[in-house]
């Protein structure tokens, strides 16, 4: 008779105490243990780690291994192609987390019915969640063949290996990771434990099949994907579906890819029909005011691969307060609390007595440092109420000197604002094109003071 114990596993990081403790003896976290019923399953290392090899793997030397780039599976939906680096990679497997109802599931079965209508690609959806009907629905609404899309539900990890055994898809996807549990340990589905054990296998399985295997998880009040962080370690490339519950727009961020780049976007419109890809997301960060208003300055950043204006807001106000309120929405706001000492060391205006409020239009985060320069330009915008040039782009590092730093890709994201009408720019000095950008005037300056002598307020 299996042999049943008490033990007690930390939340956030994983580790097992046998005895219970307020604080965590690996990461340090109070009231994080939690009491769990483990039966000591007296199984074999076949059984417990069951492999899905013809035969065992051998040890190779590089120069043997055929080393030729297969090529990528399109998943049909352009802007999710390029988050994952171009589409899809055989034995690759992929984590996506979001708020609940942010469109996770939505977008993988659009892609699952997409590469279905590939008659070499066979698909698998896992739902853990949903019942066959309420899935059935969904495609309908969404106006999906139905005819090749294979459903399954189920929670138990063993049947789900096993009828994947059976069907041998290309794409499978597991909806959601934190709905399945594995018999091997008797805790409840969605805990550390089980997360973790049924994410193990799931890679293992993936990697040896061939099978790219999609997961989705759910995330804490945090923002952070629910269960240990070990699970972002485990497989190849991380999601993030963000995006705010009043907007339509939402998007997709890579945050971990080992087949492409990292902090690479995609941006979708959600409709009645779906997802659909915004292929020019400049045109939708930018508000084009009727008229000029002060604290707004456009700049362009660079998600991955692709430049992109976005549009920085400040706002100043005299504060009231003992200790004035510093807040950022889409910025870092040790960043900002950096950049006004700068502003106060090197150009003499003091803002220890204002309010400041930025917000990053479109809910986009910006967390490079080529925003520093329009962060202190929309400052001083609002804090002298002088509205900016509409037809004016910066970007630019700020240093702790006061000098203008560059920043990569300089003349792509020159080209960019071009493309989108905008006549003058101010960029570091050393990112100055060599050769001329038809219709955008370009000051390149090198020093703080030299960008507040243009006259600009």
């Amino acid at each position: 008779m299996a042999k049943a114990k008490v033990q007690y596993q930390c939340s956030e990081c994983g580790s097992i105490s046998i005895k219970w403790a307020g604080q965590c003896p690996d990461c340090n976290n109070w009231n994080t243990l939690i009491e769990e019923a483990v039966t000591q399953v007296q199984a074999s290392e076949s059984v417990r780690f069951k492999t899905h090899l013809a035969k065992p793997a051998e040890v190779q030397c590089l120069d043997a291994i055929d080393v030729n780039e297969h090529p990528r599976q399109s998943t049909g939906i352009t802007e999710l192609d390029r988050v994952i680096g171009g589409g899809l990679v055989s034995g690759s497997v992929i984590l996506i987390g979001g708020d609940p109802g942010i469109g996770k599931s939505t977008v993988l079965i659009q892609a699952l019915a997409s590469i279905a209508e590939n008659d070499a690609m066979k698909t698998l959806y896992v739902s853990g969640e949903e019942s066959v009907e309420q899935i059935g629905l969904r495609a309908r609404r969404l106006d999906l063949p139905l005819d090749k899309l294979r459903i399954y539900t189920e929670n138990q990890l063993e049947r789900i290996l096993a009828v994947a055994g059976k069907e041998k898809p290309s794409v499978m996807v597991i909806d959601s990771i934190q709905t399945v549990y594995t018999e091997l340990l008797s805790s409840a589905p969605g805990a550390v434990g089980q997360v973790r054990e049924s994410a193990a296998q799931l890679v293992r399985y993936a990697k040896q099949t061939n099978t790219t295997v999609l997961l989705v998880g759910h995330v804490t009040k945090e923002g952070t994907l629910a269960g240990p962080r070990v699970l972002e370690h485990m497989v190849d490339t991380v999601l993030y579906f963000e995006g705010d519950s009043s907007s339509r727009y939402r998007v997709i961020r890579a945050v971990k890819n080992r087949f492409g780049a990292v902090n690479e976007l995609g941006v979708f419109a959600m409709t009645d029909r779906g997802l659909r890809e915004v292929s020019n997301p400049s045109a939708i960060f930018l508000s084009r005011h009727e008229e000029e208003v002060s604290g707004s300055v456009i700049m362009v950043t660079r998600e991955g691969t692709r430049p992109m204006l976005v549009e920085v807001q400040a706002l100043v106000d005299e504060s009231h307060l003992n200790q004035p309120r510093r807040v950022t929405q889409g910025l870092e706001q040790n960043r900002l609390v950096m950049l006004l000492a700068i502003l106060n060391r090197h150009a003499g205006i003091a803002t220890y007595d204002q309010d400041i409020f930025i917000n990053v239009v479109g809910g986009v985060r910006i967390s490079e440092t080529g925003a520093d320069l329009a962060i202190l330009l929309a400052v001083l915008s609002s804090l002298r109420n002088k509205s900016l040039p509409s037809d004016l782009v910066v970007f630019g590092e700020v240093g702790l000197a006061g000098e203008i730093r560059p920043v990569q890709n300089g003349p792509e994201r020159l080209n960019e604002a071009a493309k989108h009408g905008f006549k003058r720019a101010i960029i570091p000095k050393a990112n100055k094109p060599r050769e001329k950008i038809k219709g955008l005037e370009i000051t390149a300056v090198s020093r703080l003071s030299e960008v507040l002598d243009k006259e600009l307020f």
